[in-house]
């Protein structure tokens, strides 16, 4: 399979995932609302999720499939299947030691992510019970990135790529009829969820079973002390932990954001880190569609450019896909900014979400609408540095941003409350952005080709008369009216094909030849 067709399928399965992910969010959303409980699961839900993208999905898997790759390119199958075997016990070992603790210490660790809670001592009691049943999760998707990382190695694709989406399966189950179930029995029906979570983690490590059997990959895992200490010392495991360290940093910047902000959010109106979740699932539509689709197509173009020493090559795709990032990314910031309550009306308002929620989630997706094309461009920037081996750069700028949101957080949120921390991240994300491209051109790693002063004086054209046509669609029709639900996404669709209509058709009168620039 080709580099492009592998990323395409990837990038086709991250949208399986996004549109899955949606409809578990609008089901929770109608069946739950925005309350306590609601901000109780999703406290709870962050912590094994933190520790899933610090650990399993981020550091872990960054540092163990290249350790892999080299092992086996350098000394072989057998060699490859030892460090499985060894790497696949120490882990197993270090999981079930994590997921003990974390079972035992969950009241400490609510209290952690989210004191301000304790504002409902039901809610605090409701999110202990729920990070005692769902901590586990960490240990399957754990072992679900050990997993991915040999399938991936092997250039088996398809299976990581397709878990994300029995996750999603699993809890939109668990809301549909577990829910409903536990109300009959007496019991909270938010608890469901928590048995959808786990249901997940156990279906995405059981799918990648057979893939490895087939390949004879299946570790062997042995978890005596003798084993356990012949796996520590193992050069593979050794070399795997060292990598990981500096990768920690990197990937922990981003969770450290979050984490502050969940804090932040639980000290809020309750309900506040639920509008949260519901706005940053619909702005991954656009950041996963855009951002991660680009980010995979060009970071081994660029790799491979900076091996051969093809500056221009490298100059040139980085400049293709910021002309696609400014086309594409700014129509959508657009519409989040314009559309945020037709979207969040239409998308979200029925059941339990009531039109207050509607209203509170909107401008939260107003805010991280203002970064929108800051957080799609990092996908394109990032990879311009990692293609040069340089990981340092864009950690130190994170880290940079990371203390400017958190500043803004101080000025925004007294203000804006829930919506100063989306608004915050969308403005550390520009910066992160702008930061990124200056340092590539300082390095005259970038040139920009010519012609960018006229294209986004056409970008700008047609962003501004899509404004104004989006506005008059914000306000022509009654979008919180709840029970003229097929009605509100008919003319949402029809007014989302008007408002393309008239973005591309203004960028054709302005004179961009699309045809080309898409051959191109």
């Amino acid at each position: 399979m080709s580099l492009f067709k592998s990323a395409s399928l990837v990038s086709l399965w991250t949208l399986a995932s996004r549109v899955t992910g949606l409809a578990r969010e609008l089901l929770i959303a109608s069946t739950f609302g925005a309350s306590a409980l609601t901000d109780a699961f999703n406290v709870a839900f962050r912590i094994p999720n933190l520790l899933r993208r610090l650990f399993a999905e981020g550091a872990f898997s960054q540092a163990f499939v290249p350790v892999l790759a080299a092992t086996r390119e350098r000394e072989g199958e057998a060699a490859t299947r030892e460090l499985i075997d060894r790497v696949a016990s120490v882990l197993l070992a270090a999981l079930l030691l994590t997921c003990a603790l974390g079972v035992l210490g969950a009241p400490l660790l609510v209290w952690a992510m989210a004191a301000g809670l304790r504002q409902s001592p039901h809610s605090f009691e409701v999110a202990v019970v729920l990070t005692r049943w769902m901590f586990p999760y960490i240990g399957f998707m754990s072992l679900v990135a050990l997993s991915a990382g040999i399938l991936n190695t092997w250039r088996r694709y398809a299976v990581p790529a397709v878990t994300p989406v029995l996750l999603n399966v699993a809890m939109i189950g668990a809301a549909w009829w577990g829910a409903p179930a536990l109300a009959r029995w007496g019991l909270e029906p938010i608890y469901a969820l928590a048995g959808g979570v786990m249901l997940g983690g156990a279906l995405q490590l059981a799918v990648q079973v057979p893939a490895l059997v087939r390949l004879g990959l299946w570790p062997r895992v042995r978890l005596g002390p003798r084993a356990l200490r012949a796996g520590w010392q193992h050069p593979g495991t050794r070399r795997i932990l060292t990598l990981m360290a500096p990768a920690l940093l990197g990937v922990g910047v981003a969770q450290i954001s979050l984490l502050i902000n969940t804090q932040i959010a639980s000290h809020l109106t309750p309900g506040s880190v639920s509008w949260l979740t519901y706005a940053d699932r619909l702005m991954e539509f656009p950041t996963a569609l855009l951002g991660v689709a680009l980010g995979v197509v060009l970071l081994p173009q660029l790799s491979a450019a900076q091996a051969a020493g093809d500056a221009a090559r490298y100059s040139e795709l980085l400049d293709w896909g910021l002309r696609w990032v400014v086309l594409l990314a700014v129509p959508c910031a657009v519409g989040l900014l314009v559309l945020a309550q037709p979207l969040v009306a239409v998308l979200y308002h029925y059941g339990a979400f009531s039109a207050a929620d509607v209203r509170q989630t909107a401008l939260a997706l107003m805010g991280y609408g203002v970064g929108l094309l800051g957080l799609i461009a990092i996908k394109v920037l990032a990879p311009g540095f990692y293609a040069r081996q340089d990981i340092r750069t864009p950690v130190r700028i994170a880290v940079a941003v990371l203390l400017f949101t958190q500043a803004m957080n101080a000025v925004l949120v007294p203000h804006l409350a829930h919506a100063g921390l989306a608004l915050a991240i969308g403005l550390g994300a520009l910066l992160n952005a702008g930061w990124l491209l200056g340092g590539l051109l300082r390095r005259r790693a970038y040139v920009p080709r010519p012609g960018w002063g006229r294209y986004g004086v056409q970008v700008l054209s047609a962003a501004v008369a899509l404004a104004v046509y989006l506005l008059w669609l914000s306000q022509v029709y009654d979008w919180t009216h709840a029970g003229a639900r097929l009605t509100r996404i008919g003319v949402l669709l029809a007014g989302l094909a008007g408002a393309a209509g008239v973005y591309f058709g203004v960028l054709a009168l302005a004179g961009l030849p699309l045809r080309q620039f898409v051959r191109k």
